[in-house]
This record gives structure tokens, C-alpha cells and sequence, in this order.
């Protein structure tokens, strides 16, 4: 975007997911594909228009584009004119007074539909309620770009012939666990981007923050809606130190705590401690007292590791043991408290099981400095480096290289 364009990033996929969800109220989620594709037009009409004529109402402006292109794409098929007429008939336009919040949650709700396997949910949701196009989401999976583009229209396709009714936000129990797990990814994609420079999308993070809180405030006794906000928050919260001045990441033991953002740490504790009394112990509830304890802790060796083991421990029994990236965190925490010949023994048992898995190297290499095993760090560091794309991160273990090598300024 050109500086003087009047629309920043955020406000653009506000915008296009606030125009989309009109467009499905109007014609049903039968005409997802073809909703999305008017909205996608108009955004291209408004991104050239708008720096010279800016709307009173730019959301008004381009639900009406939308709407003009949804419709010059349906008359040139009879059958798809047809449909619009009978859903234009039974399902009027949404009026400019709709709630914006329920709109964004009746789009997260469709993308969630049970029946569409996880990797489906995920990739849609990305896509119409994020706002990434589909090459960053196929960074996400690590993925060809051709598979994700098969991938969301597959899915696309299979919310059209699921038909009405659409999803209301009084029914997000229904789909909480999709919805949740969604969230958590696009919040883990926002805070750890899989590509690129930035080691952050500070828009998407936004926007999963937000998404979040209207999912709390829609189901409230949920103790994982509420764990799964405040592990954002108390995540959000270290950002002013995670990342150095020459764009490298920070690793926690290396943050200065003074940095951290005390109104959001303050929120995500609240949270916790309201939930967590008396609560089955799901995996985002179990996350979020982890965070909260090393929001809590005034440095590394101030932070109660056994406490922390033991919180990893549980949500590997609760998660069946099925995420190897809990593990891994899990011998993070269990060099603390057992030893670092403990948890690199940990380390080849996991790669064992889970050849390949991301940060393996990272870890064990850090893992090996702690031991004093330089030249073996070293060498870890290196393929750690070669296996990441993050440059951020890229950054972080060169530079941690370096300092091994006694060559870092």
C-alpha cells in the first residue's frame, strides 16, 4: 500500500469480513464462493477509488459494490440468477444498524462447521475472516500454494451445500472447540509468522484478540474461552520485549520484564484465577496458567519450574500426547528443574518419534550450551538457522552462533 492510501491494513479486513457477512446474510452460505469473490472485486475497486474519493460510509460503499458485482456474476448464469432471486426474497439485506460483532462471529461460525475437517476450518477461516491471502496461508501449513488453494475451495464448496440455516452468535456452543482451535491458530501464525520478516502480524494478532473477546462475552461459562483469552493477552503482553533493535527474536530468559505490558498481564491473570478454581483442566485453560506464571515471575530463576513441569505434564495427558510441540516445551521446562542430561535424553526420544518436528534444533542447541558443549551447540544452531524462515528468527540463532564462536560484538 502507498502511504497515502486513507485505509490501513486492519481496517481493510474489518471491512471485507463485515461486507462478506452481509453478503451471506442476503444470499445464504450456499453462495459462499461467489459472496467472497463479489467482496474481493469490490475491495480491488475500492483500494483504486478511495485515496482520491474517500465514502461517508466506506463499509456501506463497499457492501453496495459487492453486491452490484455478486449480481452481475449471477446473471450470467441462469441458474445461479435463480437462486439469488429465492434468497433475496426469503433473506433480506442486513440493515446499516446489524451488529458488527454478530457478523463476525456468524463468518467464524460458518468457516467452524463441524462437519469440515480441522486443516479446512483453519485455512477458511484464514481466509475470510483474517483476511491472508493464500500464499500466506499456505506458509502456515508449510504447504504448496496450489494445495491450499484446493484445499479452501474444497471447503467453500462443502459449506455451499451445507445450506442454511446460517450460524447465529447465540449458537457459538455449538461450535466452541472448532472455533477455539481456530483462533489458536490464527493467534500462533500471528505471533510466530512461518515466513517472511516480521516476526509478528500485529493485525491478525489484533484481530484473534478481538475475535476472542466477543467469544468470551457469547460463552462466558466456558472456562476454555476464557483460557485461550488470556493466554493472548498474557502472550501480547511480552511483545514490547521480545523483539531486539536489529529485528532479532528475544528468548524469554533474555527479555527485559520491564517492557512487558502490565494493564494486559494484569487482565490475563484475572482471567485465570476466575476460571481455573474448581475447572476441568482443557488445554488452553492449562496454557494460560503457564503464561501466567511467567508473567508473574520478576526473572528465570524467580519462576516456579516445578509448578511449570508439572502444568506441561498434565496437558500432555489431557491432549493425549498427540502435540509434540507441548512436549517439547515441556523438556524446555524439565532442564530447569532435572538437569539439562534429563531433557536432552527427552529431546532424542521425541525426535525419535517425531522426526523433523520445528524447533527441535533450536532447543537442543540451547539445551547444549547450557552443558557446555559448545562445538555440538554450534552445530545445532546451524541447522536450526537453515531450517527456519522466519528472518527474525533466522537472526536470533545466527546471532546466538556467533556468540559461541566469541565473534559477536
Amino acid at each position: 500500500m502507498t502511504e497515502r492510501h486513507p485505509v490501513g491494513e486492519g481496517l481493510w479486513r474489518e471491512l471485507a469480513r463485515q461486507a462478506l457477512a452481509r453478503l451471506l446474510r442476503s444470499y445464504g452460505s450456499a453462495q459462499f464462493d461467489l459472496c467472497e469473490d463479489a467482496v474481493q472485486e469490490a475491495l480491488l475497486h475500492a483500494y483504486q477509488q478511495w485515496p482520491t474519493r474517500f465514502p461517508d460510509d466506506p463499509l456501506g460503499w463497499l457492501t453496495a459494490t459487492a453486491r452490484r458485482r455478486y449480481a452481475d456474476r449471477a446473471r450470467s448464469d441462469a441458474r445461479r440468477r435463480n437462486r439469488e432471486t429465492r434468497a433475496a426474497m426469503l433473506h433480506p439485506p442486513v440493515t446499516p444498524e446489524a451488529r458488527q460483532s454478530d457478523d463476525s462471529l456468524l463468518v467464524l461460525q460458518l468457516c467452524c462447521h463441524p462437519d469440515l475437517p480441522r486443516s479446512a476450518r483453519v485455512a477458511l477461516t484464514l481466509r475470510a475472516v483474517a483476511g491472508l491471502t493464500t500464499a500466506q496461508i499456505a506458509n502456515v501449513y508449510q504447504l504448496p500454494e496450489a494445495t491450499i488453494a484446493q484445499r479452501i475451495t474444497r471447503a467453500k464448496r462443502r459449506v455451499a451445500a451445507l445450506g442454511r440455516p446460517l450460524p447465529r452468535p447465540e449458537h457459538a456452543r455449538e461450535r466452541l472447540a472448532s472455533v477455539l482451535d481456530v483462533l489458536y491458530v490464527m493467534f500462533t501464525e500471528a505471533h510466530h509468522t512461518t515466513a517472511g520478516a516480521p516476526p509478528r502480524d500485529a493485525d491478525l494478532a489484533a484481530e484473534a484478540i478481538r475475535l476472542a473477546r466477543l467469544l468470551r462475552r457469547s460463552v462466558p461459562e466456558s472456562t476454555e474461552a476464557a483460557g485461550l483469552l488470556a493466554l493472548m493477552l498474557l502472550t501480547e503482553a511480552r511483545h514490547p520485549a521480545r523483539v531486539a533493535p536489529d529485528g532479532s527474536l528475544r528468548p524469554l530468559d533474555e527479555q527485559d520484564r520491564t517492557l512487558w505490558d502490565r494493564d494486559l498481564i494484569g487482565e490475563g491473570i484475572e482471567l485465570v484465577e476466575q476460571a481455573a478454581p474448581g475447572a476441568d483442566p482443557g488445554p488452553y485453560l492449562l496454557q494460560s496458567c503457564i503464561a501466567a506464571l511467567h508473567a508473574q515471575a520478576s526473572d528465570t530463576a524467580a519462576t516456579d519450574w516445578n509448578e511449570i513441569l508439572a502444568l506441561y505434564r498434565l496437558l500432555e495427558i489431557v491432549t493425549g500426547h498427540r502435540n509434540p510441540t507441548i512436549s517439547l516445551n515441556r523438556i524446555v521446562a524439565q532442564a530447569m528443574v532435572e538437569g539439562t542430561d534429563v531433557a536432552l535424553a527427552a529431546i532424542d526420544a521425541l525426535e525419535a518419534d517425531h522426526p523433523g518436528l520445528p524447533r527441535t534444533d533450536a532447543v537442543r542447541a540451547h539445551l547444549l550450551e547450557q552443558a557446555d558443549r559448545p562445538a555440538d551447540a554450534a552445530e545445532a544452531y546451524r541447522r536450526a538457522a537453515a531450517a527456519t524462515v522466519n528472518l527474525a528468527e533466522q537472526r536470533h540463532l545466527r546471532h546466538r552462533l556467533r556468540r559461541l564462536a566469541g565473534t559477536d560484538g
